[in-house]
């Protein structure tokens, strides 16, 4: 047999399946999610089943599928990726709702963070990146780790001393603030 024929029987295969399983597998999938979702779902389904041909319950001698055969496996192929789908639509809702988060302008008091940027270049670069990633992609050191290479526990202790020393150095810019005493000035005063 050739390529050729090898690839017509496979499409005519999943022709007599799309023909048996497409309307049952959209009735499916329209009572658990809105028609256009359901509609991409149906299109991500048929695409697996494309894929997976040959492990779909074989038809019988005329070619036909028998829907109670066939359909239980289509369903479960459509539920899959009906959970895909919706694990993309709650990825997507995050996102928005993060970004829109930091698309929020910040309060005018807070918006010199030149004291901040300062220290943090006194960090060494892989320091301040473990920081970054950190504080502003909201990592754990486990996965801070899985990005820079590093073990778990020398992310922790990198990110440990790094705040330890941004603390340090945002400490001595505003440990002195031009009219206001500190607890010393106060007692040499008595």
């Amino acid at each position: 047999m050739t390529e050729e024929e090898t690839l017509r029987q496979l499409r005519a295969r999943f022709e007599a399946l799309a023909h048996t399983a497409a309307e049952p597998l959209r009735r499916f999938l329209l009572r658990r999610i809105d028609a256009d979702s359901a509609e991409d779902v149906l299109a991500d389904t048929l695409l697996v089943l494309w894929r997976r041909i040959d492990e779909v319950p074989a038809p019988a001698s005329d070619g036909t599928y028998d829907p109670d055969e066939v359909l239980p496996w289509c369903y479960g192929v459509a539920r899959g990726c009906l959970a895909n789908a919706r694990r993309a639509l709650s990825r997507r809702a995050r996102l928005a709702e993060r970004l829109a988060r930091t698309a929020q302008p910040a309060p005018a008091a807070s918006t010199d963070h030149s004291d901040l940027y300062r220290a943090l270049k006194t960090l060494r670069a892989l320091d301040r990146e473990v920081v970054l990633l950190w504080a502003w992609e909201e990592l754990a050191p486990r996965q801070i780790a899985q990005v820079t290479g590093l073990s778990p526990n020398a992310v922790s202790i990198r990110l440990h001393r790094a705040k330890k020393k941004l603390a340090t150095q945002l400490e001595r810019k505003s440990a002195r603030v031009d009219g206001h005493e500190t607890g010393e000035e106060r007692r040499s005063i008595r």
